[in-house]
């Protein structure tokens, strides 16, 4: 059993690591907002920079989804850290725009090397969902405290990048808590790196696809926010302050519930209708025009997202217990992310705050689908009959057996799932026959009353 306790990866370090590669998209509309009223930009400038920054933290999940295992994730969660901090600060020193746009890159890189990390130790944990959970729990409550303290202390562009940084050197001491390597295979690990190739492939492109698009339409709005509370509902940055922080105190509200509720609604039913009230939220704010309608869309949006969010994470991590599957969607959703800001400005510019609401608004009524049939067709799986249960600690691999025809691995009829085993092993005494004609029954009293009955008075 101790070697299946070794190989979870410890949960504290993976939330730290989530909070540290996470707070930068969170923090997305006061960088762009500053970037805008601050350096020589416009707006749209001004989210293709935010864009450039999850460009490059969608590009460090896709370099590092397979390399992990191989290089530790103690190497690079440090590695992506330390450009975090020197990107970041790099952006935060300076008021050149080119290393401005330099330094974004490099800590977008960073941020995004800490969360391919984080999602591929979440992947390995016995409960995903828990842990992508309360990760988003401390970005919340992180990115929150941030938005009630960074309008009152000023700084221009430099304070939300320095943020950031601090965040991450902050960070840095978990990182001696993770291992040389991502786990040691163990039972059903063991047997799908057997195989070596992705299972459920159709399923992780199509949750790949429709999360980049899911965060996308979200990022887009995200990313214009600030904007749309300044321009269209007349707030000042501390009300906005205020409005953001209470929106991400919300999601914590939002996470936490999640987090009780656990797997008793399957996943399908928080994916799609989650999706679908978002959109709702997406339109109300888009179209308000005082400080009650923005700040009720802006609430209820946030509390709504991270609890749609955990669970898609969780359903990517279902879909590999490697996390290769995890490490590949969060990607896709960071491309999403990535390209959210700069499509928020082009459609705010080109077609005004309210339609850009109707066009994100439709964009994820279409994705709600397709991402609650992938959660139908992974988590609404039965266990194939005849396989056995046992509750402990390590974890094995269970193929159903005694059918006419014995099925492929990964068809419909036959799946590798992730059982624990009873933490004291049962001990079972066989005599020879030579031993029990000399000696009669062995066990307990009961057995051998048992036995006994069974074999009549010259057993003896």
């Amino acid at each position: 059993m101790s070697t299946h306790t070794s190989a979870q990866p410890a949960a504290w370090p993976l939330v730290a690591l989530f909070t540290a590669g996470y707070v930068a998209p969170y923090l997305l509309p006061t960088v762009v907002g500053r970037l805008d009223a601050h350096l020589p930009l416009s707006p749209a400038q001004a989210g293709l920079i935010g864009s450039v920054l999850l460009l490059g933290s969608a590009a460090a999940g896709f370099t590092l989804a397979s390399r992990i295992p191989r290089h530790g994730p103690r190497r690079a969660a440090r590695l992506g850290l330390l450009l975090a901090l020197v990107g970041y600060g790099t952006a935060a020193a300076t008021t050149v725009l080119p290393l401005v746009v330099a330094g974004a890159v490099v800590g977008g890189f960073g941020s995004g090397s800490a969360t391919a990390v984080a999602a591929s130790g979440i992947a390995a944990q016995r409960d995903p969902h828990r842990t992508s959970a309360l990760g988003l729990l401390s970005v919340s409550a992180a990115a929150g405290a941030l938005y009630l303290t960074l309008p009152r202390l000023g700084g221009g562009h430099r304070l939300p990048f320095a943020a950031i940084a601090l965040v991450a050197a902050l960070v840095w001491p978990a990182t001696g808590r993770l291992g040389g390597a991502t786990g040691r295979a163990t039972g059903g690990e063991a047997a799908v790196r057997a195989g070596g190739r992705l299972p459920y492939p159709r399923a992780g492109v199509v949750l790949a696809g429709a999360l980049m698009l899911w965060s996308l339409a979200q990022n887009a709005l995200w990313g214009v926010s600030g904007r749309i509370g300044a321009q269209q509902a007349g707030l000042s940055e501390v009300t906005l302050g205020i409005v953001f922080a209470a929106a991400l105190g919300a999601g914590l509200l939002g996470v936490t519930a999640a987090s009780a509720l656990g797997a008793r609604l399957g996943r399908a039913v928080p994916v799609g209708a989650g999706t679908a009230l978002i959109a709702g939220c997406v339109v109300l704010s888009s179209n308000a025009h005082g400080l009650g309608a923005f700040a009720a869309g802006e609430i209820l949006w946030n509390a709504l997202y991270p609890v749609v969010l955990s669970y898609a994470i969780g359903l990517a991590a279902a879909l590999d217990p490697r996390g290769r599957w995890a490490v590949l969607v969060g990607s896709a959703s960071s491309l999403g992310v990535a390209c959210g800001p700069v499509a928020g400005s082009l459609l705010a510019e080109g077609a005004g705050f309210p339609a850009t609401g109707l066009v994100l608004g439709g964009l994820l009524l279409a994705v709600a689908g397709p991402m609650a049939a992938v959660a139908l067709h992974v988590g609404g799986r039965p266990l194939v009959p005849g396989s056995v249960r046992r509750r402990g600690g390590a974890a094995a691999a269970v193929l159903a057996a005694g059918t006419a025809s014995v099925p492929r691995v990964g068809s419909p009829e036959l799946r590798i799932t992730q059982l624990t085993l009873r933490p004291r092993p049962l001990r079972v005494l066989l005599p020879s026959p030579a031993s029990r004609r000399r000696k009669g029954p062995v066990g307990d009293p009961a057995t051998r009353k048992a036995t006994s009955a069974a074999s009549g008075p010259a057993g003896d």
